[in-house]
């Protein structure tokens, strides 16, 4: 098993795709990911989470008024109660695609998506469960496979990690209808973290997206793709492999770079812009990127703007 002291002392820096691919066992990936995150920030690491839940809501009919803000609305002119700490626990739902399409790893990646997105699911578990809150999490292609309920149990990391070990990408994507089975299964409002490279049709993709926010869910979308998918950088002619029983053909990839790429940017374009008209909060996740740097930069940027 590689030394992850060792690691760390010999690449001080970010912590690069190809050495965590040689950290092995998901526990110490999730680790060192951790300590890279922490050690960047200089402060609380999980603000960016526990944010989501400030110490106010709107007020509801039924609240007692006793727990009325009245500063609060004689800033704003609306009614918010007062919360207290059993009240703002965070629940956390982890929602991991291990469609086949998932497997892709390209030649400029040391890891593929779906290893990526394991990795970055087992850090934000254990991020939430060092902020006691809860975490759960779900596995899906085009259906769910798994399902681990939401404990802030300190041992519940290990049952996290063993359903993460044990997911293997091999099947076709359904995720849009997926993601609607589990907005009416999810009762209790939760931050709904989607890892996924989004491989289904996009209008089905968005409603399903659409409707954890129709239940009230905060929904961030990280979206875990190939540096390949992204640039189409192949220079000779390729044998693609077809992923969710499509088959394999040998092409001239630049005959294809020009279509391919602007095909490619509209299905971005079509996503992020429909997530942001759903109030989505959307990532791309590049598996050449340093999963540290990309957890870190996000969530501080997240917590800059829910502190308005």
């Amino acid at each position: 098993m590689t030394n992850v002291r060792g690691l760390v002392e010999s690449n001080p820096q970010s912590l690069d795709p190809r050495t965590l691919a040689k950290i092995k066992g998901l526990h110490l990936r999730a680790r060192h990911i951790v300590e890279g995150y922490v050690a960047g920030l200089h402060r609380s690491p999980f603000h960016g989470f526990s944010i989501e839940f400030a110490e106010h809501r709107e007020y509801a009919p039924g609240d007692d008024l006793r727990y009325v803000d009245w500063k609060a609305f004689g800033r704003t002119d609306k009614f918010y109660v007062k919360q207290f700490e059993d009240e703002t626990n965070l629940i956390c739902q982890l929602v991991l695609d291990v469609s086949e399409s998932m497997s892709y790893c390209g030649p400029r990646a040391a890891l593929s998506k779906f290893e990526y997105a394991q990795a970055l699911a087992a850090a934000l578990a254990w991020l939430v469960l060092q902020q006691q809150d809860a975490v759960g999490l779900v596995t899906f292609d085009q259906q769910i496979r798994n399902r681990v309920r939401p404990s802030s149990s300190p041992s519940h990391l290990r049952q996290v990690l063993q359903v993460l070990e044990a997911a293997t990408p091999e099947s076709r994507t359904r995720a849009g209808a997926v993601f609607h089975e589990l907005a009416e299964w999810m009762t209790k409002r939760s931050v709904v973290v989607v890892l996924s490279d989004l491989f289904d049709d996009v209008e089905v993709l968005l409603s399903g997206l659409e409707h954890f926010r129709q239940r009230h869910h905060d929904v961030i979308v990280f979206h875990v793709l190939d540096p390949q998918e992204v640039e189409f950088s192949f220079a000779r002619p390729t044998m693609f492999q077809g992923l969710e029983a499509l088959p394999r053909v040998v092409v001239d990839p630049r005959s294809l770079r020009r279509a391919y790429l602007r095909e490619f940017d509209d299905f971005l374009r079509t996503v992020r812009l429909g997530c942001r008209r759903h109030g989505l909060d959307y990532q791309v996740m590049r598996t050449d990127r340093p999963l540290d740097l990309a957890l870190s930069s996000y969530l501080s940027a997240r917590a800059s703007r829910m502190r308005g």
